[in-house]
């Protein structure tokens, strides 16, 4: 071929056949093909950044209408002390049926279902699991559960709906629906609704993400970040459960932090074991009650009813007045730790909405104020500190979440040793006795292709 027929084959091949010039063929489209994804990257961003601050602002909302509920319940209970025993148990019956009714996928804590949903985000099946009529279902029925006194947090119900706002709001700029967006939606929740960012990209790593890949890292960090910075810049930059600033000696610490691992570990275990094996064992007696939801509903009800009232509200709700004071040094009744890890328990198989993060902290609290007794010569509020990470760590199996969500909320960065070494210790023992991880394992009955599978047996 000669160079001037090679040079008339390139320019036809450039060239449209209309023979508009050869700039509106390769070359306009490489353009085109830049602005598109020019266009692309800015929507996705600006998807990301309004979808944070939209979720931060909710978390808010959230949390004071949560604080609320707590707040016209206990009331209610100081001026009638005896109406929680009579009210508690039809309450739970009667949210466990709308729950069951009409909004299902708003059941229980609401991190199984983002686990489940970030799957396979763009499935049709699987889109009630994050839809906004299910978060707005979520809002709702949890405020009613901690209204009547249920242990619940508000926590897990924030990831689920700040990952059905970020889902919306990345639709509404027409950006496609990955894993990523639903994680960095989730991220964004812890962070905003305990006020700890490196907590939420934590999370992300260790609960939700089976591979963390660049643009997953980017948009988690850009999430968090802002909806952080929301947080902050509304509510302060207040800690959790308060500041605490003591520390243990080193040779107390190789001895309390293997009591703390274990002690928590174990418990924290049985508790997982305990919630797993409930919805998946075939033994005659759980499978009956599993056929009568509400009448079990009522029954749970009655024991949270009972233990509130038994303890003078010591187990209502969240825990957190109980918690913090623990944290801060103040003795604590050696009962509260195991009497709110039962209506936790107990809460949690209800079937209502609620998460287990708060009173999962509270509960340990209260175990840790037990092996602060047998260390009198140790500050109480750190050794407090240790046992409220290893029953943490024993029941969600995410150290590195636990060790940042609890020194962020303390600003204990003095422990961050001991904290580490007894959510390692906590997480081994809590494998050795529940091999499965809590969250994963609930997330099985929200995937569509699981949901047929048969049980097994204990």
């Amino acid at each position: 071929m000669s160079g001037r027929s090679f040079l008339s084959d390139l320019i036809g091949r450039l060239a449209p056949s209309s023979g508009k010039p050869a700039a509106s063929g390769w070359f306009g489209r490489r353009a085109r093909l830049r602005a598109r994804r020019w266009t692309e990257s800015w929507r996705r961003r600006t998807a990301t950044t309004t979808g944070a601050v939209a979720l931060g602002l909710v978390a808010l909302g959230f949390a004071a209408n949560a604080d609320d509920a707590q707040r016209v319940f206990l009331g209610a209970i100081r001026a009638a002390p005896s109406y929680a025993l009579a009210v508690v148990p039809l309450a739970f019956a009667g949210i466990a049926f709308v729950t069951r009714r009409w909004a299902p996928e708003a059941r229980g804590s609401g991190i199984p279902q983002v686990i489940a949903d970030s799957h396979n985000p763009s499935s049709v099946a699987g889109e009630p699991l994050t839809s906004l009529r299910t978060a707005a279902s979520k809002y709702v029925l949890t405020l009613a559960v901690l209204a009547i006194g249920g242990s619940v947090g508000r926590e897990g119900p924030t990831v689920q709906i700040s990952a059905a706002i970020m889902k919306a709001v990345h639709r509404m700029f027409r950006v496609d629906l990955t894993a990523a967006v639903v994680i960095a939606g989730a991220a964004a929740g812890v962070s905003a609704a305990f006020n700890t960012p490196l907590a939420g990209v934590a999370f992300a790593i260790e609960e939700l993400a089976a591979t963390y890949e660049q643009r997953l890292a980017v948009l988690t960090m850009a999430a968090v970040m802002i909806s952080g910075l929301v947080s902050l810049g509304l509510a302060g930059d207040y800690l959790y459960f308060g500041a605490m600033h003591e520390r243990l000696s080193l040779a107390q610490t190789f001895v309390i932090c293997p009591v703390a691992g274990v002690g928590g570990g174990v418990l924290g275990g049985l508790f997982s074991l305990t919630l797993l094996r409930f919805g998946a064992s075939t033994l005659a007696p759980l499978t009956q009650i599993r056929r009568r939801p509400i009448l079990w509903a009522a029954a749970c009800g009655a024991v949270v009813a009972a233990m509130g009232y038994v303890s003078q509200g010591a187990t209502w709700g969240t825990g957190y007045a109980a918690a913090k004071s623990i944290v801060e040094g103040h003795a604590a009744a050696p009962w509260f730790g195991p009497a709110k890890i039962l209506v936790t328990l107990m809460t949690a198989l209800s079937g209502v909405p609620g998460g287990i993060f708060a009173p999962s902290l509270s509960a340990g609290a209260g175990i840790g104020a037990i092996i602060a007794g047998l260390f009198p010569s140790q500050p109480a509020g750190a050794v407090a500190l240790l046992g409220m990470i290893g029953y943490f760590v024993g029941v969600v199996r995410s150290p590195l979440t636990a060790v940042l969500i609890v020194s962020e909320m303390t600003d204990s960065r003095q422990m961050i040793l001991p904290l580490v070494a007894t959510a390692i210790i906590a997480d081994g023992v809590s494998a050795l006795i529940c091999g499965e991880r809590l969250y994963h394992g609930l997330s099985k009955s929200f995937r569509p292709s699981d949901a047929a599978k048969p049980k097994r047996r204990l």
